[in-house]
């Protein structure tokens, strides 16, 4: 198998999961569809500011909803953050993260024993009470599809945005409401993209399969009023974490941030966002400047559903329906982990690290860089330093890339640090960490008869079990 010439599932959940409840309640309430890019950068789309402005599906999105400047994702690495939006729970709750090693991410390819465990109440199980029907589209798909990796092309993207509009048009006529959640791949490596797209775009691969992903937002927008269904749909855009700075030219752009994927920076934590919802949001072209995570998704889907959040576990995500729809805006943390380690705090424009490094020299000798091109002291080191006795402190309003650390010796410093070592202390001290299920590997789990294999000819024999620790080095 090609690991990275095709897409596989992750056996962890299914994709293309259809939740449905013929039974409950059919009052008609918003739909809500959810947009997750893989490894898009803050800096990829024309209305964060680049500057080849080749996103105007995205950009009409912008002016006509509200755009999200300091949202975060909840890990950043792919199969964490997309756990912590399902559950409404950090990765340290909800168990994806490893102990296998101190500070390390780690996610969920096909040898993984874990997953998500069966008492975390997942994002559409709640919905479902509510009578929604649910869909997941793009990444853990069933099916193979080949990639050429010389060319870059594939038509995956044109499968999920189909999928998409197929689904858009079923649940038009059924009047019950739908959680959508699209999450295609084409901006993770490797990189792809239609033949009508391949070469369009002056940002090379990556720039491609980014203008066809814009089209989809399009595409998908035009079936929402093609149905009569905009008025009652809500619609949010977000990347699962930061650019992928170590594909180089076949990688994304974070903007002003420092770094990219695998980094508790800016550059790997916040992410684009943007939401769509006529006639709902307080001011069309808004820009907010609120402070929300990926969790924010989990708690805002259930307050636009009339679900209850479940009470007998802590939920991180916080409901932005105020936010949208009156302007208002709250002061709160916001915790940056990189596996089983608090790594960061930011409070209002104050950003703590606690520890800090970039990648292992052992992967940098093998050109596996995760911040190419940028040195800051005690920062983007490739050995894992300890500031918790004397945490790193930037402010990043002033100092969005993370450079010019505030002086140890200043006034600002201290008064910013004592209220910001409290919220540290507080959070630790009711932080009950999950089951850790990243820890262990055995290549028996793997999806050796996926569906329709049998047609393929490529069902395989099951190997015996053995597992092992997994091995996670950065």
């Amino acid at each position: 198998m090609e690991l990275y010439g095709n897409r596989f599932s992750l056996h962890l959940l299914c994709l293309l999961l259809e939740i449905t409840c013929y039974t409950c309640t059919t009052n008609v309430t918003d739909n809500v569809i959810i947009m997750l890019m893989d490894d898009m950068g803050w800096g990829d789309l024309g209305v964060f500011g680049n500057p080849a402005k080749e996103t105007p599906h995205l950009d009409r999105l912008a002016a006509e909803g509200v755009t999200l400047t300091d949202f975060y994702t909840a890990n950043p690495l792919c199969s964490p953050s997309r756990a912590a939006l399902l559950t409404g729970r950090l990765p340290i709750r909800n168990g994806f993260y490893t102990t296998n090693a101190h500070a390390r991410n780690a996610y969920t390819p096909q040898v993984i024993v874990g997953g998500i465990q069966s008492n975390e109440i997942l994002l559409p199980q709640l919905l479902q009470k509510a009578g929604y029907e649910s869909k997941i589209v793009g990444k853990w798909y069933y099916e193979e599809f080949k990639i050429n990796k010389e060319s870059g092309v594939s038509n995956l993207t044109q499968i999920y945005i189909q999928e998409a509009v197929d689904f858009i048009s079923k649940h038009s006529k059924s009047g019950k409401p739908f959680f959508l959640y699209w999450a295609p791949d084409a901006t993770h490596g490797p990189v792809y993209a239609s033949p009508s797209f391949i070469g369009k775009s002056q940002r090379g691969r990556y720039g491609d399969a980014v203008m066809e992903l814009d089209e989809g937002v399009g595409i998908i927008i035009n079936a929402l009023k093609k149905y009569k269904l905009e008025k009652n749909t809500f619609v949010f855009f977000t990347s699962d974490n930061g650019a992928a700075l170590v594909d180089k030219s076949q990688g994304g752009s974070n903007g002003p941030f420092l770094c990219g994927k695998e980094t508790t920076f800016e550059g790997g934590m916040r992410e684009p966002a943007i939401v769509w919802w006529p006639g709902k949001i307080r001011q069309a072209g808004s820009v907010s400047h609120q402070v929300s995570t990926v969790m924010d998704l989990f708690s805002t889907a259930l307050d636009i559903a009339g679900v209850s959040p479940p009470v007998d576990r802590v939920i991180d995500g916080r409901s932005l329906v105020r936010v949208l729809t009156e302007g208002t805006t709250e002061d709160r943390p916001v915790y940056y982990y990189r596996g089983n380690e608090l790594m960061a705090v930011r409070f209002q424009q104050y950003k703590a690290h606690l520890w800090t490094w970039s990648n292992g020299w052992d992967e940098i000798k093998m050109g596996i860089d995760f911040c190419p091109g940028e040195v800051v002291t005690n920062m983007t080191q490739h050995e894992l330093q300890n500031h918790t006795a004397q945490p790193l402190l930037f402010h990043l309003g002033r100092d969005p890339g993370e450079k010019y650390r505030i002086g140890f010796e200043a006034a600002e410093y201290s008064d910013v640090m004592q209220p910001l070592q409290r919220m540290i202390a507080e959070h630790r001290s009711k932080l009950t960490p999950g089951q850790p299920q990243l820890n262990m590997c055995d290549v028996s789990v793997q999806n050796w008869t996926p569906r329709g294999c049998e047609k393929m000819q490529k069902c395989l024999p099951r190997p015996a079990s053995n597992p092992v620790k997994c091995i996670w080095p950065h």
